[in-house]
């Protein structure tokens, strides 16, 4: 049990249990219209170890992310697992007393995938502490703050592997990201700029342009007829940008996909793809080795992650409200420690 755990005695049929709690925030009930209604913080059993291997992190700082919301409404959780605590990052203390960041992807052989991320089947990291197999503990690298850390795992190692092992970057000039202001979009546009590319960027909103040119790219309006055609384009918004995704790209360029925000069913021109031989390519998340590769490109080049607002854990509530608003730029973190 960790220092400082509250217990709660609980009735059972035959006795009374005490079982170690700790606030969190969690799904209590789905609402598609308003996922907000559907959050809860209060407190819930400590998370349970699924092995031997499995230790129990004493968080420090999460973030979060659309999953969070898309959990809220219904999406990828049934009834039955709820209450569930939300949250996928994580940066936090070991056992040992050692400052880890918290790889998110779990093995989970009840799944059709084979694996799950925090919060889907396990209980996430938006609360005082979390479980997960010690193999899933990275070192949380030297002058990296722990507020900064908690933002990679999702959302920054998403545009980490679609740029790298998905997008090969290495061989592209230009990078087109659309929708630019989200956190996996805006995440691509600094690693790319980091990277010395080309950025081009686009977004509706006028006020988020200028921000992300402060990044390092050139910020057009959605649809907006590019200089020049890229190598590789960054695609989490779907169906509204896809046909300019299209158009964009350069013979032989990667168009990788990781959300579809704005409609899963594009109109496809098959004959630009054969035509242009484009490569469009699917992927989520990263692997523990790409997660630590992006740590140390953070750290090696004094990057840091785009942070919309830091939020204490005591006002949890404000931070769902802000990435519901739509108005974020960039990553709403919680700092369990203020």
């Amino acid at each position: 049990m960790s220092p400082g755990t509250r217990q709660r005695a609980f009735w059972s049929s035959a006795c009374v249990v005490t079982v170690p709690i700790m606030r969190a925030a969690f799904a209590s009930s789905f609402d598609d219209a308003n996922p907000l209604a559907a959050l809860t913080v209060g407190e819930r059993p400590e998370p349970a170890h699924h092995g031997d291997d499995w230790v129990t992190i004493q968080v420090t700082a999460s973030s979060l992310n659309h999953h969070d919301l898309w959990s809220l409404r219904g999406v990828g959780l049934r009834a039955e697992q709820l209450p569930m605590i939300l949250g996928c990052d994580a940066t936090g203390v070991d056992p040992d007393g050692t400052p880890v960041v918290v790889y998110p992807v779990i093995p989970t052989p009840s799944d059709p995938r084979g694996i799950s991320i925090l919060s889907e089947h396990f209980p996430g990291t938006l609360a005082e502490r979390v479980a997960v197999p010690r193999a899933n503990l990275l070192p949380l690298p030297t002058g990296l703050a722990a507020t900064d850390a908690a933002c990679l795992p999702t959302a920054w190692l998403t545009a980490w592997r679609m740029l790298t092992t998905r997008g090969r970057v290495d061989e592209a000039a230009a990078v087109l990201v659309q929708g630019a202001g989200g956190g996996v979009a805006t995440a691509a546009v600094a690693l790319a700029a980091a990277m010395g590319k080309r950025v081009y960027a686009t977004s509706r909103d006028a006020a988020k342009r200028e921000r992300v040119a402060a990044l390092g790219a050139t910020a057009v309006e959605p649809g907006a007829r590019l200089p020049e055609r890229v190598d590789l384009v960054i695609e989490t918004v779907g169906a509204a940008t896809f046909d300019h995704s299209l158009k964009s790209a350069a013979p032989m360029a990667r168009i990788v996909v990781s959300g579809a925000t704005a409609g899963y069913e594009p109109k496809v021109n098959l004959r630009r793809v054969f035509a242009m031989q484009l490569e469009i390519l699917g992927t989520s998340m990263g692997t523990p080795d790409e997660l630590a590769a992006l740590l140390a490109f953070c750290a090696e080049r004094g990057l840091r992650p785009v942070v919309d607002r830091v939020v204490p854990f005591t006002t949890v509530e404000e931070a769902f409200a802000r990435l519901h608003s739509g108005d974020v730029f960039g990553k709403v973190v919680v700092d369990h420690a203020a």
